[in-house]
């Protein structure tokens, strides 16, 4: 019998797509007004699903303040209120795209939560765009 739990937070930040591979032009062309060389915000939404086999003893596949703490420690001290490209170390050489954000965040977690248990990261970058991953 496996049961989800989720754990909903929320974080601030600012960042740009781009590639500096390309030209001023192609970033443009490419990442639209989210290329902006100021940078821009957001105001994520983070959804960390945990889905495993509820422990006979206590009930719980995995206890939500210890996940609570977890998500604080390990991710929304790092990148809320942070602009991504410059304060966030993981995307120094990484675009800081919705995909790639919940990427980074997948692989902090990953190495916290046991590896008997399934994880998924949903983050939502606007109301109307969201990214899950793993698919």
């Amino acid at each position: 019998m496996k049961v989800a739990v989720f754990r909903k937070e929320h974080f601030n930040a600012a960042h740009r797509l781009h590639n500096p591979e390309w030209s001023k032009e192609q970033n443009q062309e490419i990442f639209g007004k989210c290329n902006n060389e100021y940078y821009h915000g957001h105001n994520y939404e983070l959804i960390v699903k945990v889905t495993g086999e509820p422990n006979p003893e206590t009930g719980y596949v995995y206890d939500m303040k210890v996940l609570s703490d977890l998500i604080k420690e390990n991710v929304l001290e790092r990148f809320d209120h942070k602009n991504l490209n410059l304060d966030v170390e993981e995307f120094k050489h990484l675009n800081p795209t919705a995909e790639n954000i919940a990427v980074v965040i997948y692989n902090i977690l990953r190495t916290k939560i046991e590896p008997s248990l399934d994880l998924k990261i949903t983050l939502y970058e606007t109301e109307r765009n969201f990214v899950e991953y793993p698919a």
